[in-house]
């Protein structure tokens, strides 16, 4: 893929950058291992002063920031204003927590003085993704910056700008150059920089197939990895929930981010009881969502990243059909438009021993299924090769209590959407990955816990 600003609402390509070439690689990666030697020995202090002023920058300019990511990956521009509020969020709470995060702690042994002691790695690779293409970003880089580590980032190739502004924000807060630098390459030099003794670690956030390739990259160097990848979320419904609130939510849980949110709900599991009047009301919030310019305040839907992620998506709501399926409202790419509109599509009576049922759809698609109670509720909720969140409706405190302890999954909201909070730990299991970004498990990710014993 060509490194490049395509407008996903025209398809007209507005910017392509040159890549770098291998001696501009070698060059960053020198200055990041500098950088580093002296950046560790920086204070909490001075490194939340940083913080707190990147987050000052993402504040002011959160409009100007919001521009970029509609222009290059569609997001509506109400969404895109929220996600850089949200970062300003991420950067002030490991401003201000980082320093206790990360406090020595002592344990009572037969030493005279024993203690745990968190230090950084030094030079810690990010591949990030194009669906949140400044939080993606943050959430890692605000607990590394202020653990003492420094970063680079490999950032989706269809969001150079958003890659270079994140650089931008962070150099002009204060942090030394080289803390935090994009490098603009392709997929396939990740892999070398991996291999280069000066990457301690890595993390990445995308799809299965880039996180196998990570991962075993990331494995014959005996290097750290995070990885957070796809999701195919059950969202819930039992016969005790409050109906009204559950559809509106779905509604807002299925189109976030115009339907490519690795926590997106995807799979509605309905209770035979209450199903037919939720996908009743479903169909008509649906039915009424405006799709149009990502820019419009009053547009819901906007296009999808890419070309190839439509044709993806489309290809899978047939292959569906197909298989039995039925389409309810939606199931075609809209061609009577340039862009990569696709409609709010509600798809019933999928077979369950058809792959497609477990597959994540990366768009706005919504499957419904229905059962008999509870027991086959978790059992389908977990009939998937995915573990990364979970929604569940019911005012019953049983059925809460069974949810909670038997759903796998990452995380589990119980009469709320799924949503990630600096405050607390964020990923999944199974296929969707392993280790946890944000809160205080996530700023212990890349550090070295040492144990310190003195006589």
């Amino acid at each position: 893929m060509a490194i490049a600003t395509i407008n996903p609402t025209t398809g007209e390509t507005l910017k392509i950058f040159q890549p770098l070439e291998d001696g501009e690689i070698t060059a960053k990666l020198e200055l990041a291992q500098q950088t580093f030697e002296a950046y560790r020995q920086t204070s909490f202090q001075l490194r939340s002063q940083w913080l707190q002023q990147a987050a000052n920058i993402l504040e002011q300019e959160k409009a100007d920031f919001a521009k970029i990511m509609t222009l290059e990956m569609g997001k509506t521009l109400k969404s895109a204003i929220a996600e850089v509020e949200k970062c300003a969020l991420v950067c002030r709470y490991y401003a201000e927590n980082a320093p206790n995060f990360l406090a020595d702690v002592t344990v009572k042994t037969d030493a005279s003085d024993s203690f745990v002691k968190y230090q950084p790695l030094g030079v810690i690779l990010a591949v990030m993704p194009w669906n949140f293409p400044f939080w993606q970003v943050f959430r890692f880089a605000a607990p590394a910056l202020m653990a003492g580590n420094v970063g680079l980032l490999k950032h989706a190739s269809n969001v150079p700008q958003c890659a270079l502004a994140i650089e931008d924000i962070i150099n002009r807060a204060g942090f030394p150059a080289g803390a935090f630098q994009t490098l603009l390459i392709g997929a396939a030099k990740v892999a070398g920089l991996i291999a280069d003794d000066r990457v301690k670690a890595t993390t990445l956030t995308g799809s299965e197939p880039a996180g196998i390739s990570l991962a075993v990259a990331s494995g014959q160097q005996i290097k750290k990895t995070v990885l957070e990848l796809g999701g195919s979320d059950p969202f819930i419904v039992l016969e005790s929930a409050d109906l009204e609130l559950a559809v509106s939510t779905a509604v807002t849980a299925r189109m976030l981010n115009n339907g490519q949110s690795c926590i997106a709900a995807k799979r509605f599991i309905l209770a035979e009881t209450i199903a037919d009047q939720f996908e009743k009301m479903l169909l008509a919030k649906f039915q009424t969502l405006k799709i149009g310019d990502p820019f419009a305040d009053d547009t819901d839907i906007g296009p999808l990243a890419t070309p190839g992620i439509l044709q993806d998506l489309d290809q899978q709501v047939k292959i569906a059909v197909k298989s039995g399926a039925r389409v309810l409202t939606g199931g075609n790419a809209l061609k009577d438009r340039p862009g990569n509109f696709y409609p709010p599509t509600i798809i019933i009576d999928i077979p369950l021993d058809h792959p497609i049922a477990k597959e994540e759809f990366f768009g706005p698609v919504a499957l419904l299924f229905r059962v008999a109670n509870l027991d086959a509720a978790i059992k389908l909720a977990n009939d998937s090769p995915f573990g990364l969140g979970a929604s569940a409706w019911t005012n019953n405190e049983a059925e809460q209590n069974r949810l909670i302890q038997e759903i796998e999954a990452g995380a589990v909201f119980i009469n709320s959407m799924v949503k990630s909070d600096p405050r607390l730990p964020f990923g999944g299991i199974k296929r969707s990955g392993y280790g946890r970004e944000l809160s205080i498990q996530g700023i212990h990710e890349f550090v070295n816990i040492k144990t310190v014993w003195v006589r």
